[in-house]
């Protein structure tokens, strides 16, 4: 019934508007606040940013980026910064403004400022000229400088790679012959000559493997200079020290700076070449693949040992770091605007506003969430001084609301769970308290000589023993099957021979009491259950049935498949996927007000606990949490004066450990 209501509930709460819900509310004022924001925020916008605007116009970044391109160039391509006074005058006539280079330590190298006594430079610089340390943002800028914003060295710092003058004109000589080779086969190519003088094959669509299959593949001049090689070498033996500090093998550096093995491709068959037969030249070199992508941990380390030994090998050839500074002839810094007065005050007046606004719909928010979240706390608080229940008004329909009325279920159950247990505690020591009353007195008369310890005096405290047994395994039981430990061993079980086992066994008690204890014969279902457990739970109800039964009655005990009526014929229940196994009693009944509380702990219908029916208030309850450990449910009905049916419906299928 608990899940039920829950799910009402759940469907009741998706129900709930969304302008009546504490969500609904929290969006309009967040929504109310972000409007005056913006629209504060745009006012400003056209208010103070279209002067801004009209200053930033005449700013040049891109002839910025120039200058810094320019003066880059120089420190890659010389190792001090003396002549470069001639290059900043040229650049600062260029771009009309004051340019002046500094070393790091603010030394004066060059500055165009025509004064007789310059003005101070400003304190911070435009930025660090450094080719081993390239400003990337200033580099995707420059037109000259596209594609090398992701290298930090300079690519026109050359160093111990730069070409002498033989070794140029012969790679000069063999490129010109690839490129007239690739235009005579329908091929546009040219020579781009880099940094270092060594020439290249540039083919239009920059896609070089149209060049194969053809005799004009320039991959001949791939092949490393002896410059390129001293080079290489002592730029490798520079890559291995670093590699050996941190404990790692050396690699072996490409032409291209990549390492590993360079590893050699097929080439497909030629095609027809249209030069003469002896200006054909041999069948062109393997074809080296691109460098490998860096993947791991092992590649990052190499990649970073190869940067640091390029800047250690080009630290002798290029200027060090110099400060650049770029504005205008009175000292201040391009572009730049003050705000005025009037713009100050507006953005102060429209800053306050905004948090005028922010606080006060805050504040009015605040108030109405959090007075019934005092309430709640002190409602929690009253509960925990030991007030039995405590509520607190419920005010609305919406988050809080049903918290509200939450907490209200949950401590009028509390209240319940607390009567309970008092109860509970008063049964059980009820219960215990008689026979170990009668345990004492018995032996304090033989003690004081009252009573002789003869076979009835020891039958009498063996009873009353195992009565205290009897309460004692009962409640244990029921601890068990409250934590979910109670332990089943299910089997397959025939239900007509466990019947009649129950039978037997009560047999010579409903005798005595002169009850007519009987199993319908017939259906005889199969049910996967433990077998000691479903006895103790139907013996209980046998055994509760005769107790209530005056003599004369009938006790009857029978079983078939769920859904209808007991069947001759039929073997087992399994079609309808349940057994129900009834006790039917011809006894005194039960009131219907009292029915609901028959599986309760300690409930009886006798309110003066007489003893005279035996029995400790634990069996039916028991009976329930067996019932439920196997996965079914126990009920009961019952027509006061006529008698009761105990019904157990337990599925066919293994219970759930």
């Amino acid at each position: 019934m608990r899940r039920d209501r829950g799910g009402e509930g759940g469907r009741a709460r998706s129900r709930v508007p969304l302008r009546r819900s504490l969500l609904g509310r929290l969006l309009g004022v967040s929504a109310l606040v972000a409007a005056c924001s913006v629209a504060a925020t745009a006012w400003l916008a056209v208010q103070t940013t279209s002067g801004a605007i009209k200053q930033e116009q005449g700013q040049n970044l891109t002839a910025d980026a120039r200058i810094y391109d320019t003066l880059l160039g120089y420190a890659a391509r010389h190792s001090a910064w003396d002549g470069v006074d001639a290059t900043v005058r040229e650049l600062a006539e260029q771009s009309g403004r004051r340019l002046a280079l500094t070393t790091q330590n603010r030394q004066l190298l060059a500055d165009s400022a025509t004064a007789a006594t310059p003005p101070a430079l400003p304190p911070e610089a435009s930025a660090v000229v450094d080719p081993l340390s390239v400003d990337t943002v200033l580099a995707a800028r420059s037109t000259e400088g596209q594609g090398r914003a992701a290298d930090r060295i300079d690519p026109r710092a050359v160093g111990p790679f730069l070409l002498p003058a033989a070794e140029r004109a012969a790679l000069r000589r063999t490129a010109d012959r690839n490129a007239e080779c690739l235009n005579r086969v329908g091929i546009a190519a040219d020579v781009v000559v880099g940094p270092s003088g060594r020439p290249r094959v540039q083919m239009v669509g920059n896609d070089p493997e149209r060049a194969l299959g053809t005799r004009c593949d320039p991959a001949d001049l791939d092949a490393p200079t002896r410059t390129e090689k001293k080079a290489l070498t002592a730029l490798n033996e520079l890559a291995d020290a670093c590699l050996k500090r941190q404990d790692r093998a050396g690699v072996r550096l490409n032409r291209d700076l990549s390492w590993g093995d360079e590893v050699a491709v097929p080439v497909p068959a030629p095609l027809p070449d249209p030069r003469p037969s002896d200006a054909r030249q041999a069948a062109p070199a393997p074809e080296v693949v691109p460098p490998r992508e860096l993947t791991g941990e092992g590649d990052r380390a190499i990649a970073s040992c190869v940067g640091t030994a390029r800047s250690e090998q080009l630290s002798s050839y290029v200027a060090s770091p110099a400060l650049l500074f770029i504005g205008d002839e009175g000292g201040a810094t391009v572009p730049g605007f003050d705000l005025s007065p009037a713009n100050t005050a507006k953005i102060a007046g429209a800053a306050a506003l905004v948090l005028a606004l922010t606080v006060g719909a805050s504040v009015l928010a605040g108030a109405r969430l959090v007075r019934p979240l005092h309430a709640l706390t002190g409602a929690a608080q009253r509960m925990r001084d030991g007030e039995e229940h405590a509520s607190v008004p419920v005010s609305g329909d919406d988050e809080i609301g049903r918290l509200a009325a939450a907490f209200n279920d949950m401590s009028a159950h509390r209240a319940r769970l607390e009567e309970q247990r008092k109860a509970m505690v008063s049964d059980v020591a009820h219960e215990l308290r008689t026979p170990l009353s009668n345990i004492r007195g018995w032996l304090e008369a033989a003690q004081d000589g009252l009573a002789d310890p003869d076979p009835a005096f020891v039958s009498s405290l063996l009873e009353e023993a195992v009565q205290l047994q009897h309460i004692i395994d009962d409640l244990q039981d029921l601890a068990a099957a409250d934590a979910g430990v109670l332990r089943l061993h299910p089997e397959p079980v025939r239900i007509g021979e466990l019947l009649s086992q129950v039978a037997a066994a009560h047999q010579a008690r409903a005798e005595t009491a002169g009850v007519t204890l009987t199993v319908v014969a017939g259906a005889d279902p199969v049910l996967h259950a433990d077998p000691v457990r479903l006895r103790q739970a139907v013996g209980n109800l046998v055994s509760n049935a005769v107790r209530h039964t005056p003599a004369g009655g009938r006790v009857t005990l029978s079983a078939y498949g769920g859904g209808g009526e007991p069947d001759a014929g039929s073997g087992s229940g399994s079609g309808s996927g349940e057994v129900v196994i009834e006790v039917a009693d011809t006894g005194t009944g039960i009131p219907a007000g009292d029915l609901p509380y028959v599986f309760d702990r300690f409930w009886r219908a006798e309110k003066s606990r007489s003893r005279r029916t035996g029995g400790s208030g634990l069996g039916l309850a028991i009976v329930r949490k067996l019932a439920e450990a196997h996965g079914g449910t126990a009920s009961a009905t019952s027509t006061e004066g006529e008698g009761s049916v105990f019904t157990l419906r337990l599925p066919t299928a293994d219970p759930a450990p």
